[in-house]
């Protein structure tokens, strides 16, 4: 499954960031593409997508880079499972928790964001269906 290599415009694609984010993300560390071409283009596995996917769901929730690289850290070294002693997969456990638990604040904090911004245009349509016919009847 991960054999397959993509080049950054169908990682772009797949993921829907731009080239210049994912870019980004090779700079700042969060993501290394797999390999390169010969004409040494990025080339990305499904591995690297699914990290950028993360990497995506957690910027909204205002998680900051090193945060981000944190949490892919435990991820990495949970996933890679040989040699973690009981206590340290402990640990690495905990801090995913840590960081599923902030993700959950955040997520309750948009949804009352989201109640609040669906109030705001139920009221600003109900204003413009309610002055649309008066406009109407003094044109007549």
């Amino acid at each position: 499954m991960d054999d397959k290599h993509m080049q950054i415009g169908e990682v772009a694609a797949r993921t829907e960031l731009s080239l210049r984010t994912i870019r980004h993300y090779e700079e700042t560390g969060l993501v290394i593409p797999s390999a390169r071409s010969q004409g040494g283009f990025r080339l990305y596995t499904e591995t690297d997508v699914a990290r950028l996917m993360v990497i995506r769901r957690m910027k909204p929730l205002g998680f900051t880079l090193d945060q981000m690289r944190d949490l892919l850290d435990a991820t990495d070294r949970l996933d890679a499972g040989t040699g973690l002693e009981a206590a340290e997969r402990e640990a690495l456990l905990e801090r995913v928790h840590t960081y599923q638990e902030a993700a959950a604040e955040q997520v309750q904090k948009l949804r009352v964001q989201l109640v609040r911004a669906e109030d705001f245009e139920a009221t600003l349509r109900a204003r413009v269906e309610q002055a649309t016919p008066a406009a109407a009847a003094a044109r007549d």
